[in-house]
This record gives C-alpha cells, sequence and structure tokens, in this order.
C-alpha cells in the first residue's frame, strides 16, 4: 500500500507515513550500511561572475517541462496531476509549481500573459471554493490546510490515506504569492488574483498545526488528527516557516526559527570533502532555493558558520557527485556525469543479488547521501543535478548534457527527462512502474510534478533569477525572512553605489583540511568518552513461568 503513496516531502515525511497507514510493513530488511569512501578532492570554486553559457538543449528542456503543467492540467479547475501520464489524481504541491510556470512561459512566448491569466484565475477560485471542513470526505481543505493529494476533477481529498499536509501547501502558496506578485499590472483581472492569492493565504491557519509549539506537524487527519512528527531542520520546510512566520493574520512566534534550526549541528559537518548541513535527498536542499534567493543573505545560524544557505546547496551538490564518483556500492554507469540522488520514482521494492549480494531496491522513495540519511539503490533522477544548475553550473551543464547524450533514446521525451532510471537494475520481475530498456536497465514511466518543477523554475533561476527576483517583491516573504532572523543582501537597503552581497563564499583547500581534521577529532572524542562511561550491567531474563 504504501508503495502506492507519493510523497512530495522528505524522509520524515515517510516514517509519518508509515506510523499512520494501517497494515504497512516494511518489505524485506533494512539496507545494509556500506563503508563510505572518498572521491579524489574536487576543489570548489566560487561562482564566476561572467555565467556560463547554457547549451541549448537547456531550452528544449525548458519549453518540454513547461508544457507538462501547460498540457497536464486541467483547464476547468486548475488541478495539476502529481504525475503524467499515469495521472491518478492532482497533487496541490504540482499546482504550486505550475503556478510558477505560467509566469515563465510568459516571459519565454509559450503561452500569452492573458492565456496565464485566464488559467492561474481559474485554480485560484476553484482553490478558494473548495469545501473546507474536518469531515473524512468530499472536503479538500481544513484551517487553510489542503489535502496532499485531490481528486483530479472535484478537489475533494482523494482518499483515506492522504492527510491534510503542511507542507504541500507551504509549496502551493509559494507558488500563490509568486503569482500574487507577478500578475502586477493595474487591470481588474491581475487585481483579482493579487485579491485571491491575499485570501487564500492568510486563510492558513499555521498555529492550528502547532500541537509541540512552536514547531509545526506535518499534517493531520481526519480519523486520528495531528501527525506525530514535527517539522524540526535541516530539509525542504524551511520555506514553510518562513510563510508562517511572515503571516499577517496567524503567525507562528518568532522563537520557532530558533527551535527549528536547533538539530542543525546534528546534520552539520564534513562528507565527501565537504563541509556543510546535510540532508541526504538534493530536493531538501533545492525546493525553498525555487522561490527564495539566499545568496547574501544570512540567519544566526548561518552567520556563525561564515556561509548562507546557498552555498551549503553549492557544497551539496558537489558532495553528491564526489559520492557518485567514489561509488561506494559499485553501481553501474555512477561517476562525475552521472550522480544525483533525490525523492524520486525506482523499479520495484524488493531484495535482488547484484555483485554477489543481497541488496534493497525501491520503488517511490526518497533517495540521498549525507552524513545521517543515506539510501542508495542505484537510481539516478535528472532533476536532482538539473535542479542543482544555479548552485554549481560547471558540473550540472555537463551532467545534464552527457545524461541526454546517453541515455536520451529513452529517457527523455515528450515533456523532458522522464522521473529517474538505474542501469544497474535488470532484473526479470514485475515492475511497480517504469520498463526494463534491453542492455540499459530500468527506466520510470512517469514524469512527477514535484520533480520537473525545480527543473523548469531552477533553469529560469540561472538565465536570469527571474523567480527569485519577482518573489523578492512579495513583502509576506521579506517579513518571513526577517523575523527568522535573516539580514544582509537583498534584504538589506542598498547604498548609492554598491551592490547587494550575492556571492557565496566558497571554501579553501584549507578550510577543507581543517574542517576534515575537525570532523576526525571530534569523531575521536566521542569514540573516547564512550569507552570511558561506565556501562549498565545486562538486564535479567524474565524466569519463565
Amino acid at each position: 500500500m504504501f508503495d502506492s503513496i507519493r510523497r512530495s516531502v522528505g524522509t520524515a515525511s515517510l516514517v509519518a507515513v508509515l506510523v499512520f497507514i494501517s497494515g504497512c510493513k516494511q518489505e524485506g530488511p533494512a539496507s545494509t550500511a556500506y563503508p563510505i569512501s572518498s572521491a579524489p578532492p574536487v576543489e570548489v570554486e566560487p561562482l564566476k561572475p561572467t555565467k556560463l553559457e547554457l547549451p541549448p538543449l537547456f531550452r528544449d528542456i525548458e519549453k518540454r517541462t513547461f508544457q507538462f503543467f501547460w498540457d497536464t492540467t486541467n483547464e476547468v479547475n486548475g488541478l495539476t496531476p502529481d504525475r503524467y501520464p499515469s495521472r491518478p489524481f492532482a497533487s496541490i504541491a504540482s499546482v504550486g509549481f505550475a503556478l510558477t510556470a505560467y509566469p515563465i512561459g510568459i516571459e519565454n512566448g509559450w503561452v500569452s500573459r492573458r492565456q496565464a491569466v485566464d488559467r492561474t484565475l481559474t485554480t485560484l477560485k476553484f482553490f478558494r471554493d473548495i469545501p473546507s471542513g474536518a469531515q473524512a470526505e468530499g472536503r479538500g481543505a481544513y484551517n487553510g490546510f489542503y489535502y496532499h493529494f485531490l481528486d483530479m476533477d472535484t478537489g475533494a481529498r482523494y482518499q483515506s490515506w492522504v492527510e491534510l499536509s503542511s507542507v504541500d501547501t507551504a509549496l502551493l502558496m509559494m507558488g500563490v504569492l509568486f503569482a500574487q506578485s507577478y500578475y502586477d499590472r493595474d487591470d481588474p483581472r491581475e487585481k483579482e488574483i493579487r485579491d485571491l492569492a491575499d485570501t487564500l493565504y492568510k486563510r492558513v491557519d499555521w498555529p492550528w498545526l502547532q500541537r509541540n509549539a512552536p514547531l509545526i506537524s506535518m499534517g493531520w487527519f481526519p480519523e486520528s488528527g495531528f501527525i506525530q512528527h514535527d517539522w524540526t531542520g535541516y530539509n525542504e520546510a524551511m520555506m514553510l516557516y518562513i510563510l508562517a512566520l511572515g503571516s499577517p493574520t496567524h503567525p507562528i512566534a518568532p522563537e520557532s526559527w530558533q527551535v527549528w534550526t536547533r538539530t542543525y549541528n546534528d546534520s552539520w559537518g564534513v562528507y565527501q570533502g565537504e563541509e556543510y548541513l546535510s540532508f541526504g535527498p538534493l530536493f531538501g536542499h533545492q525546493y525553498s532555493h525555487v522561490w527564495i534567493d539566499f545568496r547574501g543573505i544570512q540567519d544566526d545560524y548561518m552567520r556563525e558558520r561564515g556561509i548562507d544557505y546557498f552555498e551549503n546547496s553549492r557544497r551539496a551538490a558537489y558532495a553528491h557527485r564526489a559520492y557518485a564518483i567514489a561509488n561506494p556500492m559499485k553501481w553501474k554507469e555512477y561517476g562525475p556525469e552521472v550522480w544525483g540522488l533525490t525523492a524520486s520514482d525506482g523499479p520495484q521494492q524488493t531484495l535482488q543479488q547484484f555483485r554477489g549480494e543481497q541488496r534493497q531496491f525501491r520503488h517511490y522513495s526518497a533517495r540521498g547521501a549525507g552524513l545521517r540519511d543515506t539510501f542508495d539503490d542505484g537510481t539516478i533522477a535528472p532533476t536532482a543535478a538539473i535542479a542543482s544548475l544555479p548552485f554549481a553550473p560547471e558540473i550540472v551543464i555537463p551532467t545534464t548534457v552527457a545524461m541526454h547524450e546517453r541515455y536520451g533514446e529513452f529517457l527523455y521525451s515528450s515533456y523532458g527527462f522522464l522521473d529517474s532510471f538505474n542501469p544497474s537494475f535488470d532484473f526479470d520481475i514485475p515492475l511497480k512502474t517504469g520498463r526494463l530498456v534491453p542492455g540499459e536497465g530500468w527506466v520510470a514511466s512517469d514524469y512527477i510534478g514535484i520533480d520537473q518543477g525545480p527543473i523548469l523554475a531552477m533553469i529560469s533561476n540561472y538565465r536570469n533569477e527571474f523567480v527569485w527576483n519577482v518573489m523578492k517583491r512579495n513583502k509576506y516573504i521579506r517579513d518571513g525572512l526577517q523575523k527568522a532572523g535573516f539580514k544582509g543582501g537583498w534584504l538589506e537597503p542598498v547604498k548609492e553605489g554598491e551592490a547587494a552581497a550575492t556571492q557565496p563564499k566558497p571554501q579553501t583547500k584549507a578550510e577543507k583540511d581543517a574542517a576534515t581534521a575537525r570532523a576526525l577529532g571530534e569523531a575521536e572524542s566521542r569514540v573516547n568518552r564512550a569507552s570511558q562511561t561506565p556501562q549498565p550491567a545486562p538486564a535479567q531474563e524474565p524466569r519463565a513461568k
């Protein structure tokens, strides 16, 4: 059952679903832990003032990916499918990305402004009017939050396993506020878009989901109540807290951000030669960055570390590439131009023999490489690398071109790159999704909205900072960032003759060596402390009666 559930959130959410779906059992033992081997050191260079030129392929990727949103969205109500061509239900997160895609289409001449205004108005009006309430059926929203998956026609909660989702509502609201800021003309219909966006955002009762204030719960089920897991850093829910802090009607307390970042030190360290705040799947380093330009702005935590979240994501991209080069599990094809783990489709939940040992494979799952949450079954998702384009164009551009050249015949189609592929999986067993290509392994059969969206938006941000610059005009986003303690860069007034600081601070080789030494020293210290701590006596076995 769990394999049928498409998630648009992080690994913690996957745990939450397991807790709340009865009868769902893990298939097979936990995946084997493999030693972390490092690739040869790769110096992370500062971003060049002159951008690398994008090959023509990228324009084709943009156009095809835009068409995914334009063609598959229901024209009658604006609902965008979670995936296509399977198209079983709508995803509110996909709608957020679709609302962001339409202005990109306008700017590129793929649709007219009038067409995009029509589609956007249809979408916002439908979400305004979706039946709301605590009932388990026939409702699509409650307290301003929306169910993760909706019926493509009615907008009602899709099925009983679908939760009222905090982070997916956040993804929807980022698209809503983007539309509010983009459609700024003195025109009655564009003013209506701005007013509708205001209504939808102001309706979200963020404190209602704070069962453990000041943290925000992952969601709510009408049958069982609040999800027991809360959003704690570091992952894609940065935008959730920024939206909740910036609310003019239902704000959360400013200390929420400090509590959110309290667990950061658990994930800060050196991985694959990079010192950064780690989160295994790359989407956690991308989603909030789709709309928010984190270059040159810092919260208290990043000020102490001397970098910003943009540079942090840059290091994450390099660490993923280094992991693929090291390839500790010896998957096929991994290397400097085949890398990128994130939440994506996979072939099947199964245990199979690979290189003489049993390996775990999954269908849809959060895949990643990092300090705490690594899972890798040989499945690569093009969105993981391509959506890292603004962070590390010098490694993303050749990777994208190489994937297209090597695998494009079966991986690249009407709407760009299909979701994922696995060159190592060639087992003749029933598949959950996708197909086997003789001699090439497994390839997905679907496009997934929350993987398509970052591809389109991040190429746009790399070209001309379009999504970022529009969102900088949104008062609610600025307020949320400032209440979270962000300062500097574009959040500060620019003095005459000066430019806002936007360039990240790369690690020098000396800093990398020092970080590695610190990490080794801290590990040795933990081992020494553990060896000196008296161990409790083992509990006696109870006597048999």
